[in-house]
């Protein structure tokens, strides 16, 4: 049968409580030793007997340097508590005040806005409406503010524009005056080319234009077919002429 699980509890024979101790001590500082060479850790290990002695373990740095760095440790989580504890004390004392605190700004806000005027006294109703005048008068010096810088920006916009548009206007014109010289200097040419080449008239007579001259014409044309014919004249003419 297996061993059974032994029970924990104080050896009241002294005897047997010392040698439980030794054996058990000496275990402890081994393992102490082989945590410290297998997982580079660094151990302490403090154990006093019943009588009082001492016996302690500590890896390769000394007891003196492990222990400081266990009371820096243990200084900074208890410095951590204690801000923890102070903090939630705070923060438990700071609650009802900022409770009251965002109760009167609501109450503020809905006297701003005309509610609950009631419970207010005279002298409270003339603050809150030197409240809200001067409130007014920083709302409108703002707005007025906005609305001249707001003009401003329209005007340097509207410069802005005027400039393109007379920039624009200039090329405009500076475009329309040079086709128009392009165009005059293409039409002589344009009109050369379109023109055909008419022929010259010939020489003809030309028809006269006085009056009667069909007249003339017939009668010059008679006169030359009375020359061509025979001249037929009576004899005692032509004894006449002979003698």
């Amino acid at each position: 049968m297996g061993r059974g699980r032994v029970q924990l509890k104080r050896i009241e024979n002294k005897i047997s409580r010392q040698v439980t101790f030794s054996k058990r001590r000496s275990g402890l500082l081994k393992k102490a030793h082989e945590i410290s060479v297998l997982c580079d850790a660094e151990v302490a290990l403090i154990v006093f007997s019943t009588k009082g002695k001492l016996f302690e373990y500590s890896s390769d740095s000394s007891m003196e340097t492990i222990l400081e760095r266990y009371e820096r440790y243990s200084f900074a989580e208890r410095q951590l508590v204690a801000t923890d504890s102070e903090t939630q004390g705070g923060w438990c004392m700071e609650f009802p005040k900022l409770t009251a605190r965002v109760e009167v700004l609501q109450r503020n806000i809905r006297n701003f806005m005309g509610e609950d005027l009631d419970p207010l006294s005279f002298r409270e109703l003339q603050n809150l409406e030197q409240q809200i005048d001067a409130g007014l008068k920083r709302i409108r010096t703002r707005k007025n503010q906005l609305m001249h810088e707001s003009v401003m920006e329209l005007q340097k916009k509207e410069k802005s524009l005027q400039e393109q548009n007379n920039l624009l206007a200039k090329k405009l014109k500076e475009n329309e005056k040079n086709m128009s010289e392009q165009a005059h200097q293409e039409q002589p040419s344009l009109g050369l080319l379109s023109l055909p080449q008419q022929p010259m008239p010939s020489t003809l007579p030309l028809p006269s234009l006085t009056i009667g001259g069909a007249f003339q014409e017939r009668a010059a044309d008679e006169d030359a077919v009375v020359q061509t014919r025979p001249t037929l004249m009576p004899p005692w003419m032509l004894r006449h002429v002979n003698g």
